[in-house]
């Protein structure tokens, strides 16, 4: 299912509005990076000169409160990448997450042409156990065509809000995770009950058949008004892209409901 040519119009005014507002936060977006990274690097912080992921995370998240990372805000990370100076004192984890964040992050107005449609088979199968984790997850997976983009950002975020469209009533801003970190927050309680070991596992295999080796993993968080009924609904959602940015599969969890 692809969006329609009205609603592509509508995501891309969107974003022109939006656009203005974030520009207008970069000076202080990217001041606020660099003290959190000066904090991060003092003797007197917590891991003393050494910058941890969590530091990283917190840090980028400088940039992540408005839900988008702009161009002026995208070239000052680009200095940091790759940056031996930069990157002197930073963990393994914090690097890696830096440069998936930027890579994920590239300033795009517009999202890329992904095309997503339901599975074949349901959670249980597809996890290779059924529970609570099952019982709560909806999948959709798709992909762009090679020479039309990369799955970024934008793309993630456009494409999650009509391809599940369950009239979500709050951004949502994709954020890299480890392995070990998508399985912490897989094995939360979810609105059917707390899952077993056997579908977190089987979750985290069916999301890194999709990811593999390059740790293309991402989480969102979402709220939305009216989902199945006329109460609130609350959960996350996973993106597992693969190494060529290519093809995306998700996986939405419900965690709350009234």
């Amino acid at each position: 299912m692809k969006p329609s040519s009205s609603l592509k119009s509508l995501l891309g005014a969107l974003a022109l509005l939006a656009a203005p507002a974030a520009l207008a936060d970069s000076a202080a977006n990217i001041a606020l990076f660099d003290s959190r990274m000066t904090a991060a690097r003092a003797s007197t912080s917590a891991s003393g000169t050494t910058v941890t992921r969590t530091e990283m995370v917190n840090a980028l998240d400088a940039f992540a409160w408005d839900y988008w990372v702009d161009a002026a805000e995208h070239a000052h990370l680009a200095t940091k990448v790759g940056n031996a100076t930069f990157l002197t004192g930073v963990a393994a984890d914090a690097k890696q997450y830096l440069n998936a964040f930027h890579e994920l992050n590239d300033a795009a107005d517009y999202g890329n042409p992904l095309s997503m449609d339901g599975v074949s088979g349901t959670p249980a199968q597809l996890y290779g156990a059924s529970g609570p984790l099952a019982s709560s997850s909806r999948i959709q997976e798709g992909s762009i065509a090679e020479g039309d983009g990369e799955a970024n950002q934008v793309t993630l975020t456009e494409t999650y809000g009509w391809a599940f469209g369950s009239g979500y009533d709050n951004p949502y801003f994709f954020q890299p995770v480890t392995e070990a970190e998508l399985r912490t927050r897989l094995q939360q309680r979810t609105y059917s009950g707390t899952p077993t070991a056997a579908e977190v596992d089987g979750a985290v295999a069916y999301l890194k058949q999709v990811s593999g080796t390059g740790q293309r993993l991402y989480i969102s968080s979402w709220r939305s008004m009216g989902r199945g009924g006329p109460g609130e609904s609350a959960g996350f959602v996973v993106a597992a892209v693969s190494n060529d940015r290519l093809f995306v599969r998700m996986v939405e969890v419900l965690t709350w409901a009234e």
